[in-house]
């Protein structure tokens, strides 16, 4: 394997990561700066949350987006598993710290659901409807999706997937689980916020 490839994959997925879909939608379609309401972070959840389920959903399917760009542009530069797991792993490391917002970014679930939905599907089908389930009954995004991120590579084993996508789930897990640690705190204290639309102006 051209480890230079590998660089170059890592690179422009990074970046193609680091476009902070929640907040450029945000700015240009509803002239909200979704850093300034709710939990302030620029996700699907608190779009939701400040704006109401369809741009939370536009927020959602293009930060998916990101994540299956990144594991594509690796199968179209490298041809190889390693590659798309590369591209998706980088994608997910750029939304996360985007480059963009001084290394600050998201939590990662939707990027990661885009990687994951075209390296192993099936298992992508199971988590998210985990994770609907979750969000129905608790009202908390926060706890299904940590929930959602930990059976993922244990979905990955049961299934037989091969050893690499299994190693990027315990990966991909461990990034969502460690950026969700502020809610974590917050759901052990009582504390978390749960999942209500369109509260723009109202939670500061």
């Amino acid at each position: 394997m051209d480890f230079s490839v590998l660089a170059v994959i890592a690179g422009a997925s990074y970046l193609i990561g680091s476009i902070p879909n929640g907040l450029l939608l945000g700015r240009w379609l509803w002239r909200i700066d979704l850093r300034q309401f709710g939990s302030k972070n620029i996700g699907a959840t608190n779009a939701f949350r400040v704006l109401g389920p369809w741009p939370a959903l536009g927020v959602f399917f293009t930060d998916a987006a990101k994540g299956v760009a990144g594991v594509f542009l690796g199968q179209w530069l490298a041809g190889t598993p390693l590659g798309m797991l590369v591209g998706g792993i980088a994608a997910i490391a750029g939304h996360n710290w985007s480059v963009f917002l001084k290394f600050k970014g998201g939590r990662g679930v939707a990027t990661g659901l885009g990687v994951i939905a075209v390296l192993v599907p099936k298992v992508t089908l199971i988590v998210f409807a985990v994770w609907c389930v979750i969000v129905y009954f608790s009202r908390y995004v926060s706890l299904a999706s940590i929930i959602a991120a930990a059976l993922v590579p244990m979905l990955m084993r049961l299934f037989n997937e091969r050893m690499e996508f299994y190693y990027f789930g315990l990966l991909a897990a461990a990034f969502v689980i460690i950026r969700h640690k502020p809610n974590i705190e917050r759901l052990l204290k009582g504390k978390e916020l749960k999942i209500k639309a369109g509260q723009a102006g109202k939670e500061k």
